[in-house]
């Protein structure tokens, strides 16, 4: 009996784990919230929204770089969170799990770039 109550409890903690990391759906909307590792300043912050919110689908896109995170709404049937980590992985940023595009990095300003590249803000 102890064997069955632990296995439906795990159940229900993967179940709910799950469940916390997928998208919230609404009337035909998606948001979803990206981790954006790599920016570090307003300039990365207003190139990836300006760029994201031309992408067909989507409603919505908020950059906090202080947390590197993307907060993105979408129309879930015109494009995939995929499709938005690739398109932020082209401007030559991380996203997720999505690598950033190396020659897309290479032509971002110097303060963008990762401190280990010589780039990033002082920090006082």
């Amino acid at each position: 009996m102890k064997k069955i109550l632990w296995m439906t409890m795990i159940v229900n903690c993967f179940f709910l784990i799950s469940r916390a990391q997928q998208p919230v759906r609404k009337g035909g909307l998606e948001t979803a919230t990206i981790s954006v590792p790599t920016v570090q300043c307003e300039q990365c912050k207003d190139r990836i929204e300006r760029y994201i919110s031309r992408e067909d689908g989507i409603q919505m896109v908020k950059v906090d770089y202080k947390h590197h995170t993307c907060k993105v709404t979408y129309i879930w049937d015109r494009t995939t969170i995929e499709n938005i980590k690739t398109a932020i992985a082209n401007i030559g940023y991380d996203a997720g799990d999505v690598a950033a595009d190396p020659e897309a990095y290479k032509k971002l300003p110097t303060c963008c770039k990762k401190p280990e590249d010589g780039g990033g803000h002082q920090k006082n």
